[in-house]
């Protein structure tokens, strides 16, 4: 059998190329000798010759083949070794290694180890991950390599269409729930179009970040059953100060800015210097908040929960009330107000064991801190 005389792509070596390659190791060329005649890198050189030498099984008794040295290490080793693939290298062989290696589809692990695909599918139905199945695999047959097996493969099983070894339905039994997988940065392409770099978060005042002066703000939605309904939610930095935003029919951006402009209009003009915010497309029309509110809006990094701490651990407070299973959208103004009041009523350590409240108050009474003119 001769290798296939079909032109390859120029992404992968031809039969011509790898007649250069064994030409070259003959003459005692390195890797990158070799490369440079190709016109490829020398990492191309060197990995087709690990990949594509014979074998010590392939190479049985033909005197080609140079076996790598046996016995304890010495040095110079890993040069014989080295020098073991060169003298292993022949054209022809190489080639036909590449073209098995490239036949599709492949028999993927699964369909040879039944015992694997229990296994893994015991696992998924105890809804564990795919990682955690990985790593109990490791513990439970160390010794035995055809029952280990990475968690992507577990995924590539269960989302690629032609294998079918793992149940369809168990993808149910993931985290996610999805029946098809979404690529990790699809929230980033199909959200950010609306962001630019001067309104992230490392062009916010540096004032901000060590909340000596009032009216900073940080935002997010908590979330609802099934993610149908939300709340929005909005902390002061320096006082910790609770705002809840009614959201009772949709959580989209023209709902979200319609509950936020009069929420923020509402504050004294110092108390509205900025807000972070995730980069959530509920957010598209930030423009037309800071327009209409005076309120420059600044987004986090992707995957970036740290960057509105404070947000976060209120978020956190806020589920003992909206639990994450529940319709957010049966709370009407009047229990948000009335949840909003007790969060900003608790002593906080933070804040000497002021309340978000008095210590709200306190700034509204200062007009050094906040600029606003007393009343008289």
């Amino acid at each position: 059998m001769s290798p296939s005389l079909v032109e390859p792509s120029s992404r992968y070596l031809s039969p011509a190329e790898r007649e250069e390659i064994s030409r070259g190791l003959v003459e005692g060329l390195n890797y990158a000798e070799i490369a440079g005649r190709l016109g490829r890198d020398r990492s191309t050189v060197k990995r087709e010759i690990d990949r594509n030498h014979v074998t010590r099984e392939r190479a049985g008794r033909s005197r080609a083949y140079a076996p790598a040295p046996v016995g304890p290490p010495r040095p110079g080793r890993r040069v014989d070794q080295r020098q073991a693939r060169k003298d292993a290298y022949r054209a022809t062989q190489a080639q036909l290694k590449a073209e098995a290696r490239a036949r599709r589809p492949k028999p993927t692990k699964f369909s040879a180890h039944p015992e694997l695909v229990a296994a893994v599918t015991a696992g998924l139905e105890l809804a564990w991950s795919p990682e955690q199945i990985s790593h109990d695999l490791r513990e439970r047959f160390g010794d035995r390599a055809e029952m280990q097996v990475s968690h992507e493969t577990i995924y590539q099983e269960l989302y690629v269409q032609g294998r079918g070894q793992l149940r369809r339905e168990l993808t149910k039994k993931l985290r996610t729930g999805r029946a098809v997988r979404r690529p990790q940065a699809f929230g980033e392409r199909s959200s950010r179009s609306y962001i630019t770099p001067e309104i992230m978060i490392s062009e916010r005042p540096a004032e901000a970040a060590d909340r000596a002066v009032p009216g900073h703000w940080e935002g997010d939605l908590i979330l609802g059953a099934e993610n149908a309904s939300a709340i929005g939610t909005l902390v002061e930095r320096s006082t910790r100060f609770v705002m809840l935003l009614h959201l009772p029919a949709r959580h989209d951006a023209e709902a979200v800015r319609d509950a936020m402009i009069p929420a923020i209009t509402a504050l004294p003009e110092a108390l509205r210097r900025s807000l972070a915010w995730d980069q959530g497309s509920e957010m598209a029309r930030h423009g037309e908040i800071t327009v209409a509110a005076g309120l420059p809006i600044y987004f986090c990094d992707p995957h970036s929960p740290w960057q509105r701490g404070s947000n976060e651990n209120t978020n956190g407070l806020l589920r003992q009330y909206f639990p994450k299973s529940s319709d957010l959208s049966a709370h009407n103004p009047e229990r948000l107000a009335a949840v909003a009041a007790e969060l900003n009523g608790r002593p906080r350590k933070t804040l000497g064991w002021r309340s978000p409240a008095r210590a709200m108050t306190q700034l509204l009474s200062d007009p050094q801190a906040t600029g606003v003119a007393s009343t008289p």
